[in-house]
């Protein structure tokens, strides 16, 4: 979530992580509370960030995190 106060961490992490492991970043920058709960209601999530890979929902930060170490072995 992108706001003029505040910016949220674990989406500055999830992007960091994915350009770090060689991913193009499309983000979907969520700007207003209303946006971020029409997301979570249509994904039928509790948290953002949430992060897709090839249309696949990985699932929020700490999930990335855990994805990209399995896929590095």
């Amino acid at each position: 979530m992108v706001l003029p106060d505040h910016v949220c961490p674990f989406g500055v992490a999830a992007h960091q992580l994915l350009q770090d492991g060689g991913y193009e970043v499309d983000d979907r920058l969520l700007q207003t509370r209303e946006e971020v709960d029409a997301f979570k209601e249509e994904h039928g999530v509790d948290t953002t960030p949430q992060i897709f890979i090839d249309d696949e929902r990985i699932g929020g930060s700490d999930e990335l995190r855990a994805y990209l170490s399995d896929r590095a072995g």
